[in-house]
């Protein structure tokens, strides 16, 4: 069965939009939690816009589903981490827009990765469905990869079946490597139970924005609702 891990980086836009503590991010993770996510992921970035540093330590202690922690494994990230998914951003990115290229930076994520595991953290990596590029996931050693579905989700709407083979063989490949798969970016009410029910061995989805977004209308318990019983029919 996937999992549901809920991205909260949303509510901590919103909160810091006034600079107060509203919403609470804690209080947030927690309920998520209380309404059925099955994870919580947070991805801070250098210029703290949304998640802070200081949101994940505080978090590290309340969170009692898997805590996972996205970003770019600079000095910062690797003193914050449980779980990782490690994510190819540039400094100032807005949003993340591309997998690793597992191949030219064989070394450096070879390096991150043996110094997070021999820490006893699972580490994944945010990767596109490119055949070369799982390849050399599993030659760094990484547990698991997380695929990047904003290309999926901007293709669904026109044609459902070419938006989804690319993913349908790499899934099928990186099985055969030993690799767990995730997914992630885009992924919605819409597109998430195709893709759930094409892509075999789907372990979890990381999914905020559009959890958010629906959540405006529907309400955050109804929504996660929603969306683990688009991942369990």
């Amino acid at each position: 069965m996937t999992r549901l891990s809920v991205n909260i980086n949303k509510f901590a836009t919103l909160r810091n939009a006034r600079g107060n503590n509203l919403p609470d991010i804690v209080k947030a993770a927690k309920d998520c939690e209380r309404f059925g996510a099955e994870g919580i992921t947070v991805h801070p970035r250098p210029d703290e816009r949304h998640i802070r540093y200081e949101d994940v330590l505080m978090l590290k202690e309340v969170v009692n589903t898997e805590f996972n922690i996205e970003g770019f494994p600079d000095h910062r990230f690797m003193d914050l981490v449980l779980q990782v998914t490690l994510v190819p951003d540039s400094k100032n990115q807005l949003t993340s827009n591309h997998g690793w290229d597992t191949l030219s930076n064989a070394s450096f994520l070879s390096e991150k990765i043996i110094a997070l595991q021999s820490s006893g953290i699972r580490v994944s990596l945010f990767i596109d469905p490119v055949a070369p590029f799982i390849e050399g996931a599993g030659k760094v050693g990484t547990d698991r990869i997380e695929f990047y579905t904003g290309p999926y989700a901007a293709a669904f709407p026109i044609n459902k079946e070419k938006a989804i083979s690319d993913y349908v063989i790499a899934a099928k490949f990186a099985t055969s490597l030993g690799l767990g798969i995730n997914a992630g970016h885009d992924l919605n009410l819409s597109n998430l139970r195709y893709f759930n029910q094409q892509v075999t061995d789907l372990m979890e989805v990381s999914i905020g924005h559009a959890i958010i977004c629906d959540a405006i209308y529907l309400g955050l318990e109804n929504t996660i609702q929603l969306y683990l019983r688009a991942l369990n029919t």
